[in-house]
Order: C-alpha cells, then structure tokens, then sequence
C-alpha cells in the first residue's frame, strides 16, 4: 500500500527513465547470453535464452505493475494469453509472474480516492452512501471498485473510482509505449508492435471517461434484460460521472476458481462467454473488447454477469457483414471469394501478388475452430499459441502472405476481440462445437445447443435482431 502521500508518477521525465533503464539493462542482459551462447552447446544455450526471456517477463511485470495507463491494460492482456513468449518449460512461472498484473494491481489510499468520489459527485461520501466498504474488492487498470450500500433505496451497489492523476499518467505511458513495446518486441519478434501500440492509444482514452462506459455499459444492459444466461448490472445514471461509476453490485465465482471446476460447467461458461462477445458483435454490432478472465463471475443462478465496458466498438453494417462474408468464404472453402472481398475492402493492396489458395489457408487457419472444425473441439493454450503465430509471427507458414495484407483499422479491435476470447476459452479448456453455435450468426441457422435454444426465445420475445 503506498504512503499516504504518495502519487502515481505523472512525470514524463521519471518515468520515460524508468522504461529506459529496464530496456537499457535487458538490451545488455540478452547481448551478454548470446555472447555466452557462442561456447554453449545448444541445449544449454536454449536454456539460458528461455531464463533469459523469463527474467525479462518478470522485469516487464515490475515495472507495468507500477504504471496504471496503457501499459498497464497492456500487461494485463498479456497476462492470460499464451502466446508463446517463453519456452514450455518455464510457462507457468511465466504465467504466474504476468497474472500478478491482473489480480493485484497496486492501490491508492482511500483517503486519496474518498476525495476522487467527493469531488465527482458534489456530495459527501456518508450522504450518498448508508455503508462504504473501504478496502477495494477489485483493481481495475485505472482504478479500484469499492462495495456500498446507497443510502436512499438500500440497493447494493459496486462503486468504480478512477485513480487520482491517472489521465496524467496514461499520456505518459501512451508516451512510452513504444520503449515498452520494443522490450515485448525481443520476447515475440513477430508482434506487430506499432499496431498493438496505436490501438491501445485510441482506446485507452476512451476508457478514461466513465460517462462513456456507463453509456456502454447501459447499452448492453438494454439489450440483455431478461436474458436465460448473460446478465449485465445495471447502471445508477444519476451516481455516475467521468471519474466515478455506481452500478449493481454482483457477486459470483471467479475465473481462478473456475478454473477447477468440473469440464461441464467450464464447457457451459466458455460457450456463454463464445455467444456474448461475438454474438454481440455480429448481433448487435457492438461489443466489449476486454474479455479477459476478471472480466465476468459465474453466478449462484448460474448466469454469467459481465462486467467493464471501457474497452468498447460499435460497428457499421459494413464491415459486420463483410466479416461475415469472409467467414462463409471459409467455411464454403471458395478462395476466389475470400481474396475478391478482402481485395475490394482494402486489406490487400497489390491483390496480384497474393494466391487465393495461399490466402485461403491463412484465414483458414486463424478461425478455423469456429468456422471449419464441425466436430466438438476442446481448445488449450497450445492451440491458442498455434493461432496467434500462424496469424500474426514470422514463424508462421503463412508469413509471405501476412507480409501482402493491410488491416483495416475498424477491424482490428474485433480480431483483437476474437484472439483474447480464444484466449480465455482455452485457459478454460472449454470443449464445444465451436462451428454450430457461430453458424447462428453466419447463416442465421437454428441453434442446436440447449443454451442456443434458449437464448433464441429471449431474442424471439425481446424482438431483438438474434442472427
């Protein structure tokens, strides 16, 4: 816990020398192992290396873990998704190290935060609420989520407050992203670095202002009232502003727990948690971004209640049914379709120089869990890691033809959307027929699941759009 006077570090000047010194000494730390390397044999030397990216992951942690920005939200999606970035040996501790970003985020003083919530409502904390629980019951990436009682109506209530300073402090990990990116970069090679960087720069911001997730987040609560199995807490309009948002409180198991549950219950979740991020993206055209495990609870009923909305995309028509289109290609095995609609919507600049075989085979093997595999498919991080590197790393087959190909920026936070979603299924080791449940919004097909047969009734009585 820090000292009551003490503040997040806004300055640009500490901090940039903060990330410099880390990126200095692990630039001098891996020269040093591959110069040790040349009198190794190559069993050693492999050893060394996967210490050495061990080391640099929990150098990462360190330092993300005291930034409350950018690189923070950053740290955190890194620390569930298993791409690789250390050999199998040590992914556990790697594992271990990252998920540190997720579960205990550092904390600020309440003092410090009661003066957040003070100056955002205009009230007095003891005239707005009957009960206020001082001790945080979560961290999010730019803030703490506190439980209270409202003292008008008596409803539980979960209180989100925004670190003081933070928006200072996210401009300057927004500033530094690129050093930090450059340290990621020596751990996957492959990284896009500079699209990762500029997609977290343009959300980041919009997550800063709770006025806007609570219009997110009132939203989705619209549209899922009443729903069998999703559930979204509703938002208190009147107790929510730019740094603080009062919304209902739910209590429930966690992904941690979950984890060892029996495979029925994970193989339920994980296809509740399939049908809600991409089922709100090609439902609705709207979706949440961040489905990363401290995201949603299991519920004593049974529902899965959804929670945090900063990282949020609505979507045109357009580009929701190009998508769609595309995956039918897939799923139909037509390439000539596949390469006409990603030529015509810009993602292939020079169309001649890329095979629609060849181009076939990449999209194929990005999404073929969901749009190929008609067979029930129990997804592990081993299979996630082969995903996010034939999508995206040199080592990928398909790396001529990733070099050929221009993501379109508003598609981009859907593919991110989709790797991190496949992400926590596999942590969950979640078996489904993946392809089925998709071809309700692909085709617009009947569901064949109990929980698709359910959610089609909610659609049918909400009158909502359901394929």
């Amino acid at each position: 816990m820090p000292r009551e006077n003490e503040k997040i570090p806004t300055s640009r000047v500490r901090r940039t020398a903060t990330v410099a010194s880390l990126a200095a000494s692990e630039a001098v730390k891996q020269f040093g192992t591959r110069a040790a390397n040349i009198a190794r044999d190559e069993e050693a030397s492999h050893e060394a290396m996967s210490r050495r990216q061990l080391e640099t992951a929990k150098q990462i942690v360190q330092v993300l873990g005291t930034m409350k920005g950018a690189a923070m939200k950053l740290g955190q999606v890194m620390s569930f998704l298993d791409v690789g970035l250390v050999a199998e040996e040590h992914r556990d501790e790697f594992q271990r190290e990252l998920a540190k970003l997720r579960d205990a985020a550092p904390t600020v003083s309440f003092k410090q935060m009661r003066r957040v919530i003070e100056e955002d409502l205009e009230e007095d904390i003891d005239d707005v609420f009957s009960e206020f629980q001082q001790e945080p019951i979560a961290a999010a990436s730019i803030g703490q989520v506190y439980r209270a009682t409202l003292a008008d109506d008596g409803r539980e209530v979960a209180v989100k407050v925004q670190y003081p300073g933070v928006a200072a402090a996210v401009r300057a990990d927004m500033q530094n992203l690129e050093m930090i990116m450059r340290l990621i970069k020596r751990m996957t090679p492959g990284m896009d670095v500079k699209a990762v960087a500029e997609e977290i720069r343009e959300r980041i911001s919009e997550e800063l202002d709770y006025e806007l997730e609570a219009q997110n987040q009132r939203s989705l609560s619209r549209i899922f009232r009443g729903h069998p199995f999703i559930r979204v807490p509703d938002v208190v309009t009147s107790l929510s502003h730019e740094h603080v948002l009062v919304s209902e409180y739910v209590k429930g198991t966690g992904f941690e727990e979950l984890k060892g549950h029996p495979q029925a219950e994970r193989d339920r979740v994980g296809e509740i948690i399939f049908r809600f991020f991409l089922g709100c993206l090609y439902r609705h055209r709207q979706f949440s971004g961040d489905p990363h495990p401290g995201n949603f609870l299991v519920l004593e009923d049974g529902t899965v209640a959804f929670l945090d909305f900063g990282l949020f995309k609505r979507l045109e028509p357009e580009p929701v049914e190009l998508e769609l289109a595309a995956q039918r290609a897939v799923v139909e095995g037509d390439a000539d379709a596949l390469h006409a609609l990603l030529a015509g919507s810009g993602f292939l600049p020079e169309p001649e120089r890329v095979d629609p075989a060849n181009l076939l085979a990449f999209v194929r093997d990005a999404i073929w869990w969901y749009t190929t595999a008609d067979e029930p498919v129990q997804l592990t991080p081993e299979i996630a890691t082969q995903v996010m590197i034939e999508s995206s790393d040199p080592r990928s087959s398909h790396f001529r033809e990733m070099r050929h190909q221009d993501m379109r920026p508003e598609h981009l936070f859907g593919r991110r959307m989709e790797m991190l979603t496949l992400a926590v299924l596999s942590q969950l080791h979640a078996r489904a027929n993946w392809h089925r449940i998709a071809r309700e919004w692909i085709y617009g097909e009947p569901p064949v699941t109990e929980l698709g047969r359910a959610e089609a009734r909610f659609y049918g009585h909400s009158g909502l759009r359901a394929s």
